[in-house]
Parts: C-alpha cells; sequence; structure tokens
C-alpha cells in the first residue's frame, strides 16, 4: 500500500510539473521573439554586417519561435491576472487574436521562404513583420507604466 502512495504522489508530482505557468512561457516566448528580431535589426541598422547565411538561420529561428504559440496554452482563461501586459481584449476576442498571431506566422514563413539577398530585403521584411508586431501589440498589449 505504501508503495502504490508513493507511486500515485510521484505521478502527481510530475504531472504538476508538466503544467509550467502560462504567463512565464508567453513571456519567454516573446523576449526570444524580441531578442531575434533586435538581431535583425542590427543589421537593417548597419550596426553588424549583412551576413545572407546569419539572417536566414535567424529567420528560421524566428519561424520556430512563432510556430510554437499556442494561444490555449498560453493564454488560457485566468491567466490575465499577475504579472502580465496582456490585454482583456485577448480573452474577449480570441479569434482576431489567433488571426493575428497567424499573420505573423504566415510572414515569417514567407522571409524564409524568399530570403532577403541584401540589407534594403531585409529592411522590408523586417518592416511587415514588425508591423506584424506592433499590430498586434497595439491591440492585445497592456503598456506598463
Amino acid at each position: 500500500m505504501r508503495k502504490l502512495v508513493l507511486a500515485i504522489s510521484m505521478l502527481a508530482f510530475a504531472g504538476s510539473a508538466a503544467f509550467a505557468d502560462p504567463i512565464q512561457d508567453r513571456q519567454a516566448l516573446m523576449k526570444e521573439r524580441g531578442k531575434l528580431a533586435g538581431q535583425l535589426s542590427k543589421v537593417v541598422k548597419g550596426e553588424e554586417d549583412f551576413d545572407a547565411a546569419a539572417v536566414l538561420t535567424t529567420l528560421k529561428a524566428l519561424q520556430a519561435n512563432a510556430e510554437k504559440f499556442d494561444a490555449e496554452k498560453l493564454f488560457p482563461a485566468g491567466s490575465d491576472n499577475g504579472d502580465t501586459t496582456a490585454a482583456p481584449k485577448i480573452w474577449e476576442d480570441m479569434a482576431g487574436f489567433k488571426a493575428a498571431e497567424d499573420k505573423f506566422l504566415a510572414n515569417t514563413k514567407e522571409a524564409v521562404a524568399s530570403p532577403p539577398g541584401d540589407v534594403d530585403g531585409l529592411k522590408a521584411q523586417l518592416n511587415t513583420l514588425g508591423g506584424d508586431c506592433g499590430a498586434c501589440h497595439q491591440s492585445y498589449r497592456v503598456k506598463k507604466g
């Protein structure tokens, strides 16, 4: 009987460990996304040299980041409290929120499929992707302080 109780306790602990904090998970995903966009931005600003292979690697990482986005897991009901800048509109308009993310993913995939050949091409792609981010933040993010 003791072994059964111990086994159930271990399963319960393992199950609870599998459910991470959705606020921390989405913040980590967005921080990663911002870091990747920042790397591309440095190239556009001339702070780093244009390297087609490095740009493509970063665009692929941005696509992988966008593919990890799962609104139901990252923004479940009740995760609007706490240390978050997620606007209530996310839960009021989940379909629109998902559509905004789908647009970003589609544009990221397009950038990877047709990688830029120079800084001007990257600038155009980054303007599109940045526009997607900005539009989503305007509608679905609360500004802090």
